[in-house]
């Protein structure tokens, strides 16, 4: 009987990236809510979840971005569901945003008293700490970091319940910027497309696993 590590490490092996889709099969509502729900409850810096998710199911917008989506033509051409996965801007990131205000009042509930001294620390990690507020590029990569959290969270969920993924970066993120915008997609002034990653069911991969050993990839120090 396997043990619950070795349940894990099967779940990672399990996971692949898809390379072509049954387009006839469906990825069920409940196992995409359960998908989509993990992602909500991932962790972010100073959990101020800068992201966003959206399903995306209009074809028309789909073949738009397909000539600058050269990672994702199988994807859109096959899988069930085609998930942008959005990050936050600079602006709604500074500590005394609108957006930031939010997410001490309303869904951290952070005690008046304590608001200010929050945000102190928050700014002072984001000026002086990791000097993220160099550009407003700078910023936007923080959040496109984080936004790989719930990739990550998302595929293993997948994996979990038998479903395919693929993971998304292989796309002119301007031209694809733009032509979400032009269709409404999102605020500009509030994110711009990180990642995006496709769940479905497709053929079986055809190789193993590759990966360095782990000698070459941990170091422990006493």
């Amino acid at each position: 009987m396997k043990t619950k590590n070795q349940h894990i490490i099967d779940l990672f092996n399990q996971r692949f990236t898809c390379k072509k889709y049954d387009k006839d099969k469906i990825v069920l509502k409940e196992d995409f809510e359960t998908i989509i729900e993990v992602a909500r409850l991932s962790p972010s810096s100073f959990g101020y979840e800068p992201w966003k998710f959206i399903l995306l199911n209009n074809q028309k917008i789909k073949d738009q971005i397909r000539p600058y989506s050269w990672g994702g033509h199988a994807a859109l051409d096959g899988a069930s569901h085609f998930v942008l996965i959005l990050a936050r801007t600079a602006p709604d990131m500074q500590p005394d945003s609108k957006y930031i205000e939010h997410i001490h009042n309303n869904v951290q509930n952070y005690p008046k008293d304590m608001v200010a001294g929050r945000q102190k620390r928050y700014g002072d990690f984001l000026d002086k700490d990791f000097k993220i507020n160099e550009s407003a590029r700078s910023v936007f990569d923080w959040t496109s970091k984080q936004a790989y959290i719930p990739l990550t969270s998302m595929m293993l969920t997948a994996a979990a319940l038998g479903i395919d993924s693929t993971p998304i970066e292989g796309f002119n993120q301007d031209e694809v910027h733009k032509i979400l915008v032009s269709n409404g997609v999102y605020d500009p002034n509030h994110f711009k497309v990180a990642v995006m990653v496709s769940f479905g069911y497709g053929e079986p991969a055809k190789r193993f696993k590759m990966r360095q050993t782990l000698n070459e990839v941990f170091t422990e120090i006493n």
